[in-house]
């Protein structure tokens, strides 16, 4: 990459983060005024963003349970929205045709279906993205939202076989194989540590695996995913997870630059894409109307739909293909990029205020919600038990065993993760699955029996959103919660929390508390 890229990357970058804007915004950005400057992309930064794209696919795997693909609230949701959006937007771009708006006047049934068909999809890049920055990628809407873009992926797979005429050779079944040789594999990730062979091991897996589904003719991204849903259930996915991230976000950087290398616009084609743009609502409508209607609570179908209502950058890949195959314009190319990109700033600027916007007008909302609901998103409040402590990770569980230590009904636990609750639950702990963030959630637990909330959360945003739930809601007992910097500590201080622990700090004076014990001992 050269290095005017990463000037651009790295101004673009900061000064969104400045204007309080997610960097991939300033990457989209930097793109545009590069591509308008004369610069063009080269190998390099194709490769780049192709790393950043299978390394994504790969992670969201290894975070993935297959088993919750064939909910109906996810492949029904998914494929009812394709079709109803297929049929609604056509109608509507018809109308445009009707109106002999720019390009539109030309469009036939069949390409303006085309078309349709390329923006019915979420951006799997922007949506993943978003779900990480704001640490929702483990909650109930996060979950469904990772759900449905992994059944669009794989629609999309299957046109791009359609398209290409490039269908899987007899080879693509020995991949049955890996079934086979996956203790092998397994014994091999146990043995290469903690250390930098780690992420190592990761690269070699996600990139090993792109190359060997594209060797039997199946798209590489695919089988990237696809073996992460394989080794998700190993001890150290999670690690491996960890390990990729900085990496997979530092060549992301590459894929939003690239986008910006696809077009030069002109101002019709700005508009004819910003026409598209104003279709956008209609997706999340149908995303919210089909969740709901699914019995998923109307907050857990908000905020998936709104982080689902975007274009994709498969639709750069299927205009590509189209105009390859001279079933669509070039100039179609330009406007979908525009498109693509428009959709990601929007969805990066609203999604941010996702929390507060609903609790606005949360009532709103709940008149659009079923009156039963699914058993996984039920809850039985303990009536005894006058700690909560939210987040049942590493942390958490300390907090939980130590106060079980003076009295195992002093405290319970809350997690939105259901796995985690159900392993957890199996080792004797009480521990139910609910939504923290919920306006509703809350509403309904009897706040007079809490005394203390601890908020064992790594991510600042959660504890704040929280907080300010907790407070909507009239809780009037003392909270608690953990920072890992000295300004997210100022920051939750300054929102009312009785009492701010340094993760670091506080781990480091109970590690010299604990040994000090040694020493004293001794003496």
């Amino acid at each position: 990459m050269d290095f005017i890229w990463i000037l651009f990357a790295f101004i673009c970058g900061l000064a969104a983060k400045t204007f309080s804007f997610p960097p991939s915004i300033g990457y989209l950005l930097a793109g545009f005024i590069l591509n308008f400057m004369g610069y063009q992309a080269d190998e390099s930064l194709t490769i780049l963003s192709n790393l950043g794209i299978t390394l994504m696919l790969f992670t969201i795997g290894l975070k993935l349970n297959v088993r919750s693909l064939f909910k109906n609230e996810i492949w029904l949701a998914s494929s009812l929205h394709t079709l109803l959006w297929i049929v609604l937007t056509v109608i509507i771009i018809k109308l445009f045709t009707i109106s002999a708006i720019g390009y539109f006047s030309k469009l036939d049934v069949l390409t303006a279906t085309l078309i349709v068909f390329a923006l019915s999809f979420s951006s799997t890049v922007c949506v993943i993205k978003l779900l990480e920055e704001n640490g929702e990628m483990r909650t109930r809407h996060g979950k469904l939202a990772v759900g449905i873009l992994v059944i669009q992926d794989i629609v999309a797979v299957a046109f791009l076989v359609i398209a290409t005429g490039k269908t899987p050779t007899v080879w693509a079944l020995a991949l049955l194989l890996l079934f086979i040789i996956k203790p092998v594999i397994n014994k091999i990730v146990d043995h290469v540590g903690h250390g930098e062979l780690l992420p190592l091991t990761g690269f070699f897996i996600a990139l090993g695996s792109y190359e060997l589904f594209e060797l039997v003719n199946i798209k590489g991204d695919l089988g990237a995913l696809l073996v992460g849903i394989f080794l998700s259930s190993h001890l150290k996915a999670t690690e491996i997870n960890k390990s990729l991230l900085s990496f997979k976000d530092m060549f992301l950087i590459g894929f939003f630059l690239s986008i910006g290398f696809s077009a030069i616009p002109t101002l019709e084609m700005l508009g004819l894409a910003a026409m598209l743009v104003l279709i956008i609502p209609l997706k999340f409508i149908l995303f919210f109307g089909l969740l709901c209607l699914l019995k998923i609570r109307c907050r857990t179908s908000y905020l998936s739909a709104l982080a689902l209502s975007n274009f994709s950058e498969f639709g750069l890949i299927v205009a590509a293909i189209s105009v390859s195959n001279e079933w669509l314009s070039s100039v179609w190319l330009v406007i979908l990029a525009l498109a693509v990109s428009m959709s990601f700033v929007i969805t990066n600027i609203l999604y941010p205020h996702a929390h507060n916007f609903f609790s606005k007008h949360k009532e709103f909302f709940h008149k659009f919600e079923r009156n039963e609901y699914l058993a996984e998103d039920s809850f039985c409040q303990p009536q005894d038990a006058p700690i909560v402590i939210i987040g049942m990770g590493r942390v958490g569980m300390g907090a939980y065993r130590a106060i079980c230590e003076h009295d195992n009904k002093l405290a319970w636990g809350l997690d939105a993760e259901p796995e985690k609750v159900k392993l957890l639950s199996e080792q004797g702990a009480q521990v139910y699955c609910g939504d923290a963030e919920d306006a509703f959630f809350w509403e309904k637990v009897n706040l007079s029996n809490l005394k203390l909330v601890l908020l064992a959360l790594p991510n600042v945003i959660d504890s704040v959103n929280i907080t300010n739930q907790l407070k909507s809601a009239g809780y009037q007992g003392k909270i608690a919660a953990i920072a890992r910097y000295d300004d997210e500590r100022s920051q939750l201080e300054e929102l009312g929390i009785d009492k701010v622990f340094n993760f670091y700090t506080e781990a480091g004076v109970g590690f010299a508390d604990e040994s000090m014990g040694l020493i004293q001992t001794t003496n």
